[in-house]
Parts: structure tokens; C-alpha cells; sequence
């Protein structure tokens, strides 16, 4: 016999602990028939044998027994309406024997339970309006995107400004054939000025300063090397002057620049990857685009007849072409100087200190230039003239190396700029070339050894 606990038989709490059990895994009628029980236990729907049932069949048990089947006669057979959970039969009423009345407790008003479908559902939108954790904004990524950015669109600028400087040239400067060998450490380029003015090729060009540059090496500086242009080197048995190399070469189908690099690695054991040949006139131009201010600069003279100087009177060579005079005055001292004034300060050699003097003057001029042009402002706003100027330069470095090497060369020069000259002063003996010209006679094993411990190989 099934016993009734509240509103439930024994029966219907045993099937309703099992659905509740397995809510997640219902079908449509077993959800129906879950959301009947749970009515039925709160007291909403009342049992009732003529209530509308889930249609349920079952199987004929055999094993009835008569007796057993009668005992259940008086109850209605299940209806086949509806899906309703059906009533199941209950024991008989007992008759209970009346007590004392209790005081009527008022029922508390229990909240209608929302089906089951609508419990599922709203499970699943709870789920969905979850929000996500918000990421944390990563402002190091953010600040690097921009100065990437700004860096590429500086680039980008520079780049246009100078092809179009450099497409207005309509004579563009041919390089010389250049067998250019790389460096062990950094980049060596072959920096020569000519005496040829505004001719950039031909007999009779020599060059008045030749110089090595070193960039992007290990060490992160500037390092130059001069060399004096009277030293005398040994070709095919007889001596001539280091800046005659030049010009045999331009005799020699016009490899003035390859002929001094051969000479150079020969004689010092110095491997140059590229060339750039600068005449007075485009230098000039060249500063003054990129410094429309003036290059600063801390000018000194050596002794002149033994007597110091406060100022020294130079060859203008650019200025007396233009119809100006012959000879500028130099003061000593800190002060700016355009393209024509850092010229002649450059070639000036008639104090005591001779040619040597005018090679340190000429590295001051370029340390000066390589640390004052860091400043990016200057390039943009002289790309387009850069460009010209670089039309009319003879050189084997592309636009592409300058923008990859020169900026890093241009930083580097912010942590220092080495400078050498061979032979360093009184370090030679003076001999006489093939053409009864006073030279000067070094030691190229002991210049070889020291360019290799500052980096020149």
C-alpha cells in the first residue's frame, strides 16, 4: 500500500525525485510531467481522479492475481486526453477521531515555481549576459605603435623629398667602376675631396683629402682615418705622391677611386665597401641646405712664422669665382660657418703645421657635421636639396643604404667620433717623389698594425 505524504502519494515523491535528479537530461513530457509534481507539491493543483492525465500505456502483468485487481475497481480508468501526469490510486481515507481544534494558522502565500522550460532557458540567457572580462589596455604597446608609426612616416616623408630633388636633376653623376670589399666590423666608405671645383671627372683631378670612414661598427662611434695626401707610396717601382693614385687611375679608364682603394688595402691593409667623391662646390651647397644656420664650430690655427694668430686670412677660391675676393678672414675662435667659410677653413695649410694641419681641420669639420646632423629636422627640411646634391655626386652608396645606415651612423655619432691621422705629426721622414717633389716617407707595417686595433680592416 502507497503511502501519502502531503500532497504526493509515496509513489509521486519517488518519480519526482528522479526528475528532479535528472533535469538536464528530460524529454518534452517528462519536463511536463515535472512541472505537474511540483504543482501538486506546493498545493496549487488538487488530485483528482477526473483530472486530465499523460497518455500511458501499460503492459498487462500476468501475475494479477483477482482479488488483487478488484481491490482497485472503483477507481476511473486513465483517460487518454491530455499529457498530464496521472493519478494514481490511493489508499482509503481512514476516519480520524477529532481533537481539540487547533487555532487556524494562516498559510504563507508560497511563490508559484516557474516551469521547468523557463528555468532552462533562463539558465542559459544568465550565461549569455556574462560579460566578459575587460582587457586590460597595454599602453607600452600602444606609445611603441606610435613611435614606430612616426619613425616610418618620417621616413617615408624623407624619402619622397629627396627623389624629388634628385629627379630635377636632369645630368645625373656617374659613379666609377668600384670593386668595393666589406669590412670585418661596420661599413668603410672612402670619402675624397677634389680639387677639380665643378668638374667631377678627368685628367688632372687630384684629390686635395682622402679619408676612410668607419660606421655601424661594434663600438657604436664615428671613426675617421686621414690620410696625408703627400705620403709617398711605391708604384711599379717608383714614388709618387698617395693623392697622384687619383689621377692614374683616371688615366687608367677612369678608375681613379677603385685605383685608390687598391692602393689603400695594400698599403694598410684597409678593406672600403663604398666611395663618395665631393667637389668644393657641391659641399658648399650641401651645407648650407642642411644648415641654413651654419655649422658651429671651434676654429684653430696653428703658429704662423712662429707668431700666434687672433685671425688668418684664407684662399677663397668659390668666392673669387663668383666675383668676390680672393682671400677670407677667419677669426679664431667659437662661431657658425656656412658652406664656403667650413670650405676654406677646411683646405687652409699654409700655417706652421702645414699639411697636417689641414688634415686635422678637415676631421673636425666632418665630426662636426656627423654630430650636428643627428638632428632629424634638418634632414626633412633639406631632403629635396639633398637630393639634388646627391644627382651630382659620384658615389656607389644608394638612397637606400643612406636611409638604413646613415640614421644609426648619425646616432652613433652622439657617443663619439675617433679620429686618426697617418702619419701622426713628426712621424715620417722627408724624401723626394719621382718627380723631385717633397714627400713624406712613413711606416706602413706599424700604420697597418695601429688601423687594425682601432677597427680598420
Amino acid at each position: 500500500m502507497t503511502r501519502s505524504r502531503g500532497n504526493l502519494s509515496h509513489h509521486e515523491e519517488l518519480r519526482l525525485d528522479y526528475l528532479r535528479k535528472n533535469i538536464y537530461y528530460l524529454n518534452d513530457s517528462e519536463i511536463e510531467e515535472l512541472d505537474y509534481l511540483e504543482e501538486r507539491l506546493q498545493g496549487f493543483v488538487r488530485p483528482s481522479r477526473k483530472a486530465s492525465r499523460p497518455k500511458t500505456t501499460y503492459s498487462e502483468l500476468p501475475s494479477y492475481r483477482e482479488d488483487h485487481a478488484r481491490k482497485y475497481e472503483s477507481y476511473d480508468a486513465y483517460p487518454d486526453e491530455g499529457d498530464i501526469l496521472p493519478t494514481y490510486p490511493r489508499e482509503e481515507r481512514r476516519r480520524k477521531v477529532k481533537g481539540p481544534k487547533k487555532e487556524k494558522i494562516k498559510k504563507q502565500k508560497v511563490k508559484k515555481q516557474l516551469p521547468v522550460r523557463e528555468i532552462l532557458a533562463s539558465d542559459t540567457v544568465q550565461e549569455e549576459k556574462v560579460r566578459k572580462p575587460r582587457k586590460k589596455v597595454n599602453w607600452f604597446k600602444r606609445i611603441f605603435k606610435i613611435i614606430i608609426w612616426a619613425i616610418l612616416l618620417t621616413l617615408i616623408g624623407l624619402l619622397f623629398m629627396f627623389i624629388k630633388g634628385y629627379s630635377s636633376i636632369e645630368h645625373k653623376a656617374k659613379p666609377e667602376t668600384f670593386q668595393g670589399q666589406a669590412a670585418r666590423d661596420g661599413v668603410n666608405i672612402l670619402v675624397l675631396g677634389t680639387d677639380g671645383r665643378e668638374q667631377t671627372s678627368g685628367e688632372g683631378i687630384r684629390t686635395d683629402s682622402i679619408m676612410v670612414v668607419n660606421i655601424n661598427n661594434s663600438d657604436k662611434k664615428i671613426k675617421m682615418v686621414s690620410f696625408m695626401r703627400d705620403t709617398l707610396i711605391n708604384i711599379q717601382g717608383n714614388d709618387y705622391k698617395l693623392n697622384l693614385a687619383y689621377e692614374l687611375g683616371q688615366q687608367n679608364g677612369n678608375k681613379g677611386a677603385e685605383n685608390l682603394r687598391e692602393v689603400l688595402e695594400e698599403f694598410y691593409g684597409i678593406e672600403i665597401q663604398h666611395y663618395v667623391m665631393i667637389d668644393f662646390s657641391t659641399f658648399a651647397t650641401a651645407i648650407d641646405t642642411v644648415f641654413p644656420n651654419g655649422v658651429a664650430m671651434d676654429a684653430k690655427f696653428s703658429t704662423i712664422a712662429g707668431q700666434a694668430v687672433s685671425s688668418v686670412e684664407v684662399p677663397d677660391d668659390l668666392g673669387f669665382a663668383s666675383g668676390g675676393k680672393p682671400y677670407q678672414t677667419i677669426q679664431v675662435g667659437k662661431q657658425q660657418m656656412n658652406g664656403k667659410t667650413l670650405l676654406n677653413y677646411a683646405r687652409f695649410r699654409s700655417d706652421d703645421e702645414g699639411d697636417f694641419g689641414r688634415t686635422r681641420r678637415q676631421q673636425e669639420v666632418m665630426a662636426a657635421i656627423m654630430t650636428q646632423v643627428k638632428d632629424a629636422t634638418k634632414l626633412f627640411t633639406g631632403s629635396e636639396a639633398l637630393g639634388k646634391v646627391y644627382a651630382l655626386t659620384p658615389t656607389t652608396i644608394s638612397p637606400l643604404f643612406m636611409i638604413t645606415n646613415g640614421l644609426p651612423a648619425a646616432l652613433d655619432a652622439s657617443n663619439g667620433v675617433v679620429q686618426t691621422t697617418v702619419p701622426e705629426m713628426g712621424d715620417w721622414v722627408d724624401a723626394y717623389d719621382v718627380y723631385v717633389g717633397l714627400g713624406l716617407e712613413v711606416d706602413f707595417v706599424k700604420y697597418k698594425e695601429r688601423l687594425a686595433e682601432l677597427g680598420f680592416r
